[in-house]
């Protein structure tokens, strides 16, 4: 009986160190808490150069030239503007139109079209003076005109205009409205150049029509394609200009944001589409303006400097500014520039331009 309590205490004692000498239960290992691993950030994009269309406009920044017309020449025409000659017609076309005082304080028009292919018909043409051509040559322009102060023959010459004179009558371009005649219009306002048919007279004198290497970018500094900034400086949605004889008026359009012009308190309309000239952009460049002898031809000072005082209008704005073209030098470009002295920038479209005497610009309350 001992000897079986012995073999069971025994037993019961290997039963415990066996069961003390065993694996305990593992505990499960405590979860990993996950935490969102934040995105990378993307590397910023560098801004992209704006892509200019090759057939950008040289004078609007527009790209609507003809693929002719892409790296040619502009035209410019003088057109008559006293209010005995309204309405004119071809002038709407026209991407820059100058304005400047001739004899007795009425104004003529300089109008430029950048593409040479697409000049339409012009009514009225008038002659030239010394300071328009000084102006176009600025650009590489042809230049159209019927009649010249004589006394200019000589300074004409020294400028190497391509010239194309009424008084001549070259390829057939030129001529007399009869429809203007049949209603009375002075002999003076019936000239028409038909600039439909230059392209093809011009290359068949074998003339240069491809722009000048310094002239094959823009005529001004322009702001972004898509960019319609306000003139910095007071809110301007009226002026009108005072030339002595004749004022021009502009009246800003806030749904096409172009200013419509007045010529003497009557809307400026161009009789053969009906519409009023409008302009993206409005320049006034005050300068010396003198009659140089009897008949009252004048001297204009179209090179001015930098305390020449100009105004830049667009978007609803006026801005002050300073102006310059090389003294002696009419193959340079007409330059602007802010107060900062940086050039400036303008917006894309039309651009009407005036030379006038100081102090002559007023803007109304609108």
């Amino acid at each position: 009986m001992k000897r079986k309590l012995c073999i069971l205490s025994a037993l019961f004692l290997s039963a415990c160190i066996f069961a003390g000498c065993s694996k305990k239960e593992e505990e499960p290992e405590p979860v990993k808490e996950e935490v969102a691993e934040e995105p990378e950030a993307e590397p910023e994009e560098e801004p992209q150069e704006e892509v200019v269309p090759e057939n950008q406009n040289l004078l609007t920044g527009i790209p609507d030239l003809t693929e002719e017309a892409i790296g040619k020449r502009p035209v410019a025409v003088m057109v008559n503007n006293i209010p005995a000659a309204m309405p004119q017609y071809g002038v709407e076309q026209a991407d820059v139109i100058f304005e400047i005082p001739v004899e007795g304080d009425q104004t003529r028009f300089m109008a430029l079209y950048a593409d040479y292919t697409q000049v339409p018909k012009v009514c009225a043409v008038r002659s030239c003076r010394a300071y328009f051509p000084a102006v176009s040559q600025g650009f590489d322009a042809f230049y159209v005109n019927w009649g010249i102060d004589e006394s200019m023959d000589h300074y004409i010459a020294a400028l190497e205009l391509d010239q194309y004179d009424g008084m001549n009558n070259p390829g057939g371009m030129f001529g007399r409205d009869q429809s203007r005649l049949d209603a009375g219009y002075a002999l003076e306002h019936t000239a028409y150049f038909d600039g439909t048919m230059f392209a093809d007279y011009v290359q068949s004198q074998g003339t240069r029509t491809d722009i000048v290497d310094d002239k094959k970018d823009t005529a001004f500094r322009f702001n972004g394609m898509d960019e319609q900034l306000k003139a910095e400086g007071e809110d301007c949605t009226s002026l009108e200009v005072n030339f002595g004889a004749q004022t021009a008026a502009f009246t800003y359009d806030e749904e096409t944001k172009t200013y419509k012009k007045e010529n003497s308190g009557q809307p400026q309309i161009d009789g053969a589409t009906g519409n009023q000239l409008a302009f993206t952009n409005v320049i006034i460049l005050e300068t010396s303006i003198t009659v140089r002898d009897s008949i009252g031809h004048k001297e204009v000072d179209w090179s001015g400097g930098e305390d020449a005082v100009g105004y830049y209008v667009s978007n609803g704005g006026m801005q002050k500014i300073s102006w310059h073209k090389e003294p002696n030098n009419e193959w340079s470009r007409l330059r602007f520039f802010d107060e900062d002295g940086e050039e400036l920038s303008i917006n894309r479209g039309k651009t009407y331009i005036a030379f006038v005497y100081p102090d002559r610009i007023t803007t109304p309350a609108p």
